[in-house]
């Protein structure tokens, strides 16, 4: 899935070669099968919060409705907002939750297979009209939810701060988001 990248890299950075070499193949697989819309409920959930945090939190918000594995996004819209309050999400996460809800029960949001047939731009600027929603945010879905590994989430303060060690730089790049 990932050779031709690798060997590409190899080629044309002798500083990737080397790190390719000491940690071994690409074990990334796509294996995510939620919806675009449970993904990025799922994400809002996540920002800007540790994992167990954040898995907690989005437990309590799915124990709201029992006979669901995951809430549907008419669900999300007819609790009131203290509910989600008091399951963990603040109070700018109840709101973004609540906003994708609503785009995807009026189509604002894609279908996988709609996505299917739009290009990572076009997702882009349909998802970050959503509150709450930024482009971190669809970029993750893009490599983990519809499985876009030739993405690269330039705004990542992981992938920057890898980039940064890897060159030895003192400072972390800033991402290039003109283009």
């Amino acid at each position: 899935m990932h050779e031709e990248a690798v060997e590409h890299l190899c080629r044309v950075d002798s500083v990737l070669a080397k790190l390719i070499r000491k940690t071994g193949p690409c074990t990334l697989r796509h294996k995510d099968r939620r919806s675009p819309y449970e993904a990025l409920v799922t994400s809002v959930t996540y920002q800007q919060l540790n994992g167990t945090a954040a898995a907690t939190i989005l437990g309590r918000v799915k124990a709201l409705f029992p006979a669901r594995r995951f809430p549907a996004p008419e669900d999300l819209l007819n609790i009131p907002e203290e509910r989600l309050r008091g399951a963990g999400l603040s109070t700018a996460k109840t709101l973004a939750i609540k906003d994708i809800a609503a785009k995807t029960t009026d189509g604002g949001v894609p279908t996988r297979r709609a996505m299917a047939r739009m290009t990572d731009d076009e997702i882009v600027e349909r998802l970050t009209s959503l509150h709450g929603v930024g482009p971190w945010t669809v970029e993750m879905l893009l490599i983990f939810t519809l499985g876009r590994t030739d993405v690269l989430p330039a705004t990542d303060f992981g992938v920057r701060k890898g980039f940064a060690l890897t060159y030895g730089r003192d400072e972390l790049p800033k991402p290039n988001l003109s283009s």
